[in-house]
């Protein structure tokens, strides 16, 4: 099983410069993407679909910001969007598939790139922290 995760600091820029050129040649059977930054209207999900990857969307509430993706040659059992914690999930920071045997979580930590958003940053990874602990409690098997 090959699992890859990538920042692509905006997946319609990604498109544009050959992402499924570098995925199919990089061929995972999950990729975890952070920083879509984009609306699942807004996203190649055809071109993925053509070339057997289910995926999976979530998008921040805020247009071209942040965003996290997954994409699978196998349908998961379910997906999860977001984490129960609605100031991170308005951003669309977390989002979980769940295969046979083993789940997958795409996460996108909130930089910390001015002093302001340090706090914001300290407080999602506790959060984070506590809600994988919680997670791994009926989920042992979680990337």
């Amino acid at each position: 099983m090959k699992i890859i995760s990538y920042n692509v600091n905006g997946i319609r820029a990604a498109f544009t410069k050959d992402f499924l050129g570098w995925l199919l040649v990089a061929d995972p059977d999950v990729i975890c993407i952070q920083e879509s930054k984009a609306g699942n209207d807004q996203i190649d999900i055809e071109s993925l679909q053509q070339n057997g990857f289910f995926s999976y969307w979530h998008s921040a509430q805020k247009k071209g910001y942040s965003g996290v993706g997954i994409a699978s040659k196998v349908q998961p059992n379910h997906i999860e969007y977001g984490c129960g914690i609605e100031h991170y999930d308005s951003e669309g920071r977390i989002m979980r598939a769940d295969f046979d045997g083993f789940s997958v979580i795409s996460v996108y930590v909130p930089s910390a790139s001015n002093i302001e958003r340090l706090d914001f940053k300290m407080k999602f990874c506790y959060d984070f922290l506590n809600y994988i602990k919680d997670l791994k409690k009926t989920i042992p098997n979680l990337i």
